[in-house]
């Protein structure tokens, strides 16, 4: 396989390190074959430089120093030194456990005192004994241990979970509420027993979830997270064939009446924040067309059914907010009208909609709700598509996953769902709700014409 398929990649960043070779290469992959023949330094790392074909090995990866922001570089760790946990025997484990089962320090494997190792780095170079981590050198069948800084022990071994044991004795007892948009459990592979890729990786997929992003979605480690209202947990597979795949979680309280519950008994009959917990039953929109049936496909098919999303209140066709839009919405019975904002009284007393917008500042002039050349310059706020269609947000991954995320495009001010051109496309576009269609050009005109 590729040499690079060792290395998880991170793009735009810069180690501060000491412990240095820096070398004239082509490209990553070359960069690589000389990460892996370094003999001056134990590799775990190398930086690309982009412009100045700059290859740099390095002694230390990102759990050893300071990471920074570098628009030029590229950051390759080698995996074997990110895992914390042992395969098998744990031959290969390079984790930074460095004390006994009994919590005794290690000693160094390039010391002589209290012991005299039988491994050193010099007789052993590829079996990894950097400083005092513990190792397992000699296959021993009870897997890694160290010398110990006790002169009364000579050896001792380490306490390091297997990579599988990590999984299954977290997932005791764990389940899922609603779509389990608030699990914060620690079940990290799939339905079909794939390892999660962690949220903080780029590796072997690469995604707009960080935890930098996200920060209220909880993206711990490899953990299973919904932070896209999926139907339940989900994750990236560590497998580069299956880019995503839900997770195997339970639902603690199965449901099992097909009695609905009661709208009062749920949730705001008024509109606070962005109205998600608004549970009344106002069914008309702004405009005064009357909302469709959730739980109908006509005149527009979407992917919101009730059944699917039990939390998100879809009961009749009341107006509701599931996906975290600016307020509750409805798809209407006017074929021609994909969907509208609905008129929700404040909770303040204030009503919500166009008579009770004349305080609220006008995001952009007029002028922008038309764009020039291509419109990769055009800012408006329009979000509907030709066709009617309402975009989805650019950093949402539902219902079309995709990359041109605001973190990849910083310049294309990509904000909310406003139809933008981030690629230079002949028009302003966006990703649409309807799961049947990926994307569409916007409802815009050029302001020439």
């Amino acid at each position: 396989g590729d040499i690079l398929n060792n290395y998880l990649r991170t793009d735009g960043v810069w180690l501060l390190s000491r412990n240095k070779q820096v070398y004239k290469t082509n490209n990553e992959k070359e960069c690589a074959e000389k990460c892996e023949a370094e003999r001056n330094l134990n590799c775990r790392a190398f930086l690309f430089t982009r412009k100045k074909l700059q290859c740099i090995t390095l002694a230390e990866n990102a759990k050893m120093t300071v990471m920074f922001s570098s628009t030029d570089a590229v950051l390759y760790e080698k995996k074997i030194y990110l895992v914390q946990c042992r395969r098998g025997i744990g031959k290969d484990y390079r984790g930074m456990e460095a004390k006994t089962r009994r919590g005794i320090p290690c000693q160094k494997w390039a010391e002589k005192t209290p012991h005299k190792p039988n491994y050193t780095p010099e007789k052993y170079p590829s079996a990894g004994l950097d400083e005092n981590y513990c190792r397992n050198p000699d296959s021993d069948e009870n897997g890694p241990w160290c010398y110990t800084t006790d002169p009364a022990t000579r050896f001792d071994y380490c306490n390091i979970l297997e990579c599988e044991d990590q999984v299954t004795h977290t997932e005791e007892g764990e389940c899922i509420r609603c779509n389990g948009e608030d699990y914060h459990g620690e079940v990290s592979r799939t339905e079909s027993g794939l390892e999660c890729q962690r949220w903080d990786a780029q590796e072997p997929h690469l995604h707009a979830f960080t935890p930098k992003h996200f920060p209220d979605k909880d993206l711990k480690m490899n953990y299973c997270r919904n932070p896209d209202g999926e139907l339940r947990p989900w994750c990236f597979t560590t497998s580069p064939t299956k880019r995503w795949e839900y997770c195997n979680i339970p639902y603690c309280n199965p449901v099992t009446s097909t009695t609905p519950p009661q709208i009062s008994d749920l949730g705001s009959q008024c509109l606070s924040g962005k109205g998600e917990d608004y549970r009344g039953r106002i069914a008309i929109t702004e405009s005064g067309n009357a909302c469709q049936h959730w739980n109908m496909q006509s005149p527009h098919k979407h992917g919101w059914i009730p059944n699917r999303y039990p939390c998100k209140g879809l009961e009749e066709n009341y107006c509701r907010n599931p996906d975290g839009e600016k307020r509750p919405w409805c798809y209407t019975i006017n074929s021609k009208i994909r969907w509208e904002y609905c008129a929700i009284p404040h909770c303040d007393g204030t009503e919500q909609g166009t008579a009770g917008m004349s305080n609220v500042p006008v995001q952009v002039p007029l002028s922008e709700e038309c764009y020039q050349g291509t419109g990769q310059s055009y800012r408006g706020t329009t979000s509907v598509t030709v066709s009617g269609k309402k975009c989805q947000a650019w950093n949402s991954m539902f219902p079309h996953r995709h990359e041109k995320t605001p973190d990849r495009f910083p310049n294309a001010d990509l904000r909310d769902n406003y139809c933008r051109n981030p690629d230079g496309d002949s028009s302003p576009w966006c990703f649409t709700t309807d799961p049947n269609t990926s994307w569409e050009y916007c409802n815009l005109k050029r302001c020439d014409d």
